[in-house]
């Protein structure tokens, strides 16, 4: 089987027979979900799958039956009530991916929903808290709502390579509700990115709807619950919508020649467009929809202009005050216009009919789609820790902390008083700001005041920034801590890992990562969230994605990110280097490289490593299916080829990897992955096809790279950890290869050479192949290059390169056209210290049985790091929370464990030979919950069920 992911095979030890029946509390069931979600609206799927939590405090505590009501209302949630759904009592500890089976969704149906639970000695919990979905608009006669848009001449004539940026624009309608409101639901859609109002007040604060895809596939909407905001009587709608991913400067902009085959902008089309649905359900059972189509009024205001990268201009003077309120007086505003589906590539104008029209530029009208995970949204604010007036009276603002967001700063000042604040991540060393890293990004936003007296506030809407420092140049008077703040952005994913150690640059290198997840897991899998740039590459995502998965709830966002690999995908079966992929980069010609065309398989791998999704893989699984066809089409010799581009080992340490060979690897990979996947899906037949694949390129990889004493023709670190990784040699030189890999790094003063496909797997291959001590080294390492090398060079968040800035020579060593400071690759580690220092593991896909074994470092570290005499990881699993933290003092060794409910674990406590060990105070002999099933190679490995426990024991001597 290939080894990718942390994922650990138990023996029958596992099935805990003889261990007696625990006294159990009744379970809790919790944190109820639909698809990953709490709560949803507006959803398409027809058979959602739901999810659940089981609690308890009692040791051992299982779920053995379900019993799931679904129904119209809350008030019929009950039993032989329930109008859509009763599952009855179903025998089995399933808490995930529960498939809806009751009568069929329609469109806009609300559904509420509950579920009890029975334990061990068929106690049956009470009702959980009821949730809640919705269903969206399933079929195409549901929407009544026309695509709208503007004309302008300008947008016509301009070309991808002009720098314009134009201004957002402001639709409206009025309408009257002249009933009892029940019910009012908003299903909502751009081309762009929209802002939504209704009466005068914001809808929601999430941000950049309707989020990224190649538009000319699929185009999401949102669906929101505005009955609140409704009122009888006479009302209004409106929103403002910019040029967003769909006409605004994307990645590269606009550097032709770095090998980009088009400008900057425009690659979907030149005109935004909008498409609202207002659904009104009134109390006497009637129904009233307000939908554009044209005839709605569009005009400008304050957004003179709006750009993910270039920024956004506000000019409050030119706000059209109360433009969303019922009887604004929008007569000097233009008729909106239809907006065709159907049409050439460019977008044209026509008069059809005599009829104004917009063309958008599509060969077909794009699928509509309810958008699936969570959105992009504020979800915390920092404060400044230092603001530094220079000499010119420009401020610059450190928030401490590298993010992705934007910047708020209020002011006071007279009316037509432009303040300008520009974002970047460092300083130059005479204290200025450095921008010369976001290359073709301005990153630079102007707020021009109205002048209203007791001051007014300005925060972007319609751009965000990768940033640590910003410098406000023009403002008002003295700028304090309070006057501007840090807000920071990213797709709204939970957090659910936390780590701690005794060695505080570890601790911080964490914290880095989870900044840099959440930097730049901002509606897809970014690699930086600074420059021209801020693509979906896919060779990050694959190096990083179980990593991710331990970071945060990522199923509904990796979820997302899949339908745009398979939008994104080649005519010959490729994943393109990035997705969603609108314009072609690199001199090869082919959107594909090797490794990073192979995220396709490895990061729905992941996903099913972390969730037990099999819904995902039998989704991609025919998107799969050709792209294994296509690498053998390139390849049917079984060789490595360099696919398109060449990105390889990216950024090693002057110790490159051939591509061919690197090439070669990721073939054997991908066809014993899809093996994999086709046995998951009892695929059979397939399954067998593709394990003779991987035997067959496997064994090519060993005629053509492995010598006969176990080394490698290539003699690189990576070249070294990837045969491995990949178990592509025979038993009998694995170890011989391992050795050879250990003394490349020794010899190399103890450091890596590897890039970002080496440094992935270099501390698992060592570990395994018993160089424990020396992964343990590297991890903690301070010097070049490693991952401690950055946190002492002051970064808080992780870099693209490992010194990309050092307190020696600045900036000298790389420049900075390329070099991010907010690139997750290198934070792939975070898998190793969480399975390897604290020892957490999961035994079977989705964390139903859990390994605790936790390693030692026993040796000194390198340099001046200080002994690791304390970790603790803790993770929220989709079963609930796991916890494994260890303390030594001297002999002594203390291990907590928490296992969640309804599941059970493999624990290897480290002990001495013969040394006893206690659990709770009380020898583990006399624990009737607990069984021995080993005793070997410093560990006492027990046997155990769900629930918290503390263990001591006693270590060798070091």
């Amino acid at each position: 089987m290939i080894r990718l992911l942390a994922c650990v095979t138990l023996g029958t030890a596992m099935l805990f027979t003889g261990i007696p029946a625990l006294e159990a509390e009744a379970l809790e069931p919790t944190r109820l979900r639909v698809e990953y979600l709490e709560n949803p609206l507006g959803i398409d799927e027809q058979q959602p799958r739901l999810a659940w939590v089981v609690e308890s405090d009692a040791r051992g505590a299982n779920q053995t039956a379900y019993q799931v009501l679904a129904a119209t209302s809350p008030d019929k949630l009950a039993p032989g009530e329930a109008d859509l759904w009763d599952s009855q009592r179903v025998e089995s500890n399933q808490t995930r991916h529960i498939v809806y089976t009751g009568k069929p969704l329609e469109s806009r149906v609300q559904v509420y929903w509950t579920v009890r639970v029975w334990d061990a000695d068929g106690e049956a919990s009470e009702w959980a808290e009821p949730a809640h979905w919705s269903m969206g608009l399933l079929n195409d006669r549901d929407w009544q709502a026309e695509w709208i848009s503007f004309l302008d001449e300008r947008v016509l004539e301009a070309t991808p390579e002009h720098r314009v940026l134009p201004p957002a624009r402001y639709y409206r309608e009025d309408f009257q509700a002249n009933n009892v409101i029940k019910r009012a639901t908003v299903y909502a859609t751009a081309l762009g990115n929209y802002d939504l109002h209704i009466n005068g007040e914001r809808v929601t604060e999430d941000r950049f709807m309707p989020g990224w895809t190649d538009y000319h596939k699929r185009v999401y909407y949102n669906t929101f619950d505005v009955t609140e905001l409704v009122d009888e009587g006479e009302n209004a709608i409106g929103a403002i919508l910019a040029d967003g991913w769909f006409s605004g400067y994307l990645g590269y902009a606009p550097l032709v020649n770095y090998g980009v085959n088009r400008g900057g902008r425009y690659f979907y089309g030149k005109t935004p467009s909008l498409k609202i649905q207002l659904e009104i359900e009134y109390a006497d059972g009637s129904t009233e929809i307000v939908a554009t189509q044209p005839g709605w009024k569009v005009g400008t205001g304050a957004y003179t202009a709006a750009d993910h990268l270039m920024g956004e201009h506000y000019d409050a003077r030119l706000a059209p005050e109360g433009w969303a309120m019922p009887g604004f007086d929008a007569s000097d505003w233009e008729d909106a216009v239809h907006a065709s589906e159907n049409g050439e590539l460019i977008a044209t104008y026509s008069d059809a009919g005599g009829s104004r029209e917009v063309d958008l530029g599509f060969k077909e009208p794009p699928v509509l789609s309810a958008y699936p995970k969570q959105p992009v949204r504020p979800t915390e604010v920092l404060k400044p820790v230092e603001i530094t007036e220079r000499e010119d009276g420009s401020y610059i603002i450190n928030f401490g902390q590298n993010t992705a967001g934007v910047t708020r700063l209020r002011a006071e000042g007279p009316a037509g008083h432009p303040i300008t604040i520009r974002h970047g991540e460092m300083l130059h060393q005479d204290g200025s700001l450095l921008v010369e890293n976001l290359r073709e990004a301005k990153a630079t936003n102007i707020f021009t005041l109205r002048g209203d007296e007791g001051g007014e506030t300005f925060e972007p809407r319609f751009t965000f920034h990768g940033f640590q420092y910003a410098e406000v140049t023009n403002y008002p008077g003295e700028l304090t801590k309070d006057d501007i703040e840090s807000v920071v952005l990213h797709s709204d994913t939970p957090l659910v890992s936390d780590f701690d150690s005794s060695d505080p640059i570890l601790n911080k290198f964490f914290e880095n990562v989870v900044w840099t997840q959440r930097s730049n897991f901002l509606e897809i899998p970014t690699d930086c969230p600074q420059r021209d740039e801020r693509l979906g590459w896919t060779g990050d995502a694959q190096v990083y994605a179980q990593a991710a998965t331990l970071n945060a709830d990522v199923g509904a966002f990796f979820t997302k990110w899949f339908q745009d690999l398979r939008d994104s995908q080649t005519e010959e079966g490729a994943y393109p280097d990035y997705a969603p992929y609108p314009m072609q980069h690199g001199g090869s010609g082919k959107p594909y490289a090797t490794a990073w065309t192979d995220a396709g398989l490895i990061v729905p791998w992941a996903q099913y490593e972390a969730y037990g999704d099999t819904r995902a893989l039998r989704e991609h699984y025919h998107s799969m299916q050709r792209f294994i066809n296509f690498r053998i089409n390139v390849s049917p010799d079984y060789m490595g080829r360099q696919l398109g581009n060449g990105w390889g080992d990216w950024l090693n340490m002057s110790d490159p990897t051939p591509i061919e060979y690197v090439d070669h690897c990721y073939y054997a990979a991908s066809a014993a992955l899809m093996a994999d996947i086709a046995e998951v899906l009892n695929e059979q037949a397939d399954a067998a096809k593709y394990r003779t694949l991987a035997e067959n390129v496997k064994a090519t990889f060993n005629e053509t790279y492995v010598k006969d004493d176990g080394t490698l023709e290539v003699d690189s670190q990576t070249a070294y950890v990837l045969a491995l990784w990949f178990d592509l040699l025979p038993e009998d030189k694995r170890q011989t290869a391992a050795d050879y890999l250990a003394e490349l790094i020794i010899d190399n003063d103890t450091r890596m050479s590897t890039g970002f496909l080496g440094t992935r797997s270099i501390l698992p291959v060592l570990t395994e192949h018993g160089h424990f001590e020396l992964a343990a080294k590297l991890m903690q390492s301070r010097r070049f290059p490693s991952w401690g090398y950055p946190v002492v060079q002051g970064a808080t968040t992780v870099w693209e390169r490992w010194d990309s800035y050092t307190l020696e020579d600045g900036f000298d060593r790389h420049g900075y056209t390329m070099n991010s400071f907010n690139h997750y690759a290198f934070g792939a580690v975070v898998e190793w210290m969480f399975d390897t220092l604290a020892g957490i593991k999961a035994a079977e896909p989705g964390y139903d049985t859990i390994v605790i074994k936790p390693r030692l470092p026993m040796e000194a570290p390198l340099d001046d790091a200080p002994p690791l005499d304390h970790v603790r990881a803790a993770h929220e699993s989709i079963h609930g929370l796991i916890e494994s933290e260890w303390k030594r003092d001297g002999e002594s060794f203390t291990l907590n464990v928490i296992i969640p409910a309804n599941t059970t674990a493999e624990i290897h406590v480290p002990a001495a030979e013969d040394a006893e060990v206690y659990v709770d105070g009380a020898p583990i002999a006399d624990s009737e919950f607990l069984e021995v099933i080993a005793r070997d190679e410093g560990y006492v490995t027990l046997a155990a069920p769900s629930g918290a426990y503390t263990f001591e024991s006693k270590l060798n001597a070091q």
